[in-house]
């Protein structure tokens, strides 16, 4: 008796279209076109546990969208480091950054091949500015740093705003998230900052445990953390008002959306400043 066929696999990059996958996963509930019936399949999985599944998405983006313009315009920062990019929706961060202030220079960093088949996409600068993308693991912090293309794109004595969105609940903690947003944060200067958002079990512990039982069931590591364990990672920076806050509530420049409510969205979001 012969093996059976290997399951089909996308071969380009590595990218393997026979389990879900994180990135493209997300790309549905944005309502996106980059995903596989794979992932449509996990993700509806998702939505019959969390019906706000798409509304968390949306939400997290606006956070992401409102951050970045409070940096670039009242903040005056000028340089951006995003890791955990994923695949490219518009507007992406530096299209944010750069309808502000021009001269805004961007890296993006991602360790998923699925977003670096699109990084193209996350390079198209304004004339006065740059962006670049660097293929690189957030648990392996110091290849970041020490990166040759963010070198040549950031000048790492001026201030940085780091961006981590969407990013942690990926990393459990015998990954050592914690220790390597230290490591980040203390390559950058004073009047740095650290942006991030974080999904959180708070409004409803049951449902968490459901959904994390589809990503672990996938092959997709996930923990999800409390405000106060999601605070942990501002220690020794100086919160911007109003602090950790469900991202609907930080900053908002509009009435809510249908839908968005503390318990739909589960995520905690804010920005810090390092003295």
């Amino acid at each position: 008796m012969t093996d059976p066929d290997p399951p089909p696999v996308d071969t380009f990059d590595g990218i393997d279209t026979t389990r879900p996958h994180a990135a493209r996963m997300y790309d549905y509930f944005l309502r996106g076109k980059d995903y596989y019936e794979v992932d449509r399949r996990a993700a509806s999985r998702i939505e019959a546990i969390a019906p706000g599944a798409r509304t968390a998405a949306a939400t997290n983006r606006r956070f992401m969208h409102r951050a970045t313009r409070w940096l670039a315009g009242e903040a005056g920062v000028r340089q951006f480091l995003d890791i955990g990019t994923g695949i490219p929706t518009s507007p992406n961060l530096h299209q944010i950054a750069q309808a502000t202030a021009p001269d805004a220079r961007v890296v993006y960093v991602d360790n998923d091949p699925v977003v670096l088949r699109h990084a193209e996409a996350l390079m198209r600068s304004t004339p006065e500015g740059r962006t670049a993308f660097v293929h690189a693991d957030f648990r392996d912090p110091r290849s970041i740093i020490e990166s040759p293309r963010l070198r040549d794109t950031l000048d790492l004595t001026r201030p940085v705003a780091l961006s981590l969105n969407a990013l942690l609940h990926f990393v459990p903690d015998d990954e050592r998230p914690y220790d390597a947003v230290r490591f980040l944060l203390d390559a950058l200067p004073s009047g740095s900052y650290l942006g991030l958002s974080h999904c959180t079990p708070d409004f409803d512990p049951e449902m968490w445990v459901k959904i994390l039982g589809v990503y672990h069931g996938s092959g997709i590591p996930g923990q999800v953390r409390s405000r106060d364990e999601i605070l942990r990672f501002f220690d020794g920076l100086d919160l911007v008002e109003p602090g950790v806050e469900v991202p609907h509530r930080w900053r908002p420049d509009g009435e809510l959306p249908e839908g968005v409510t503390d318990g739909a969205v589960s995520l905690y979001a804010g920005l810090a400043r390092k003295p």
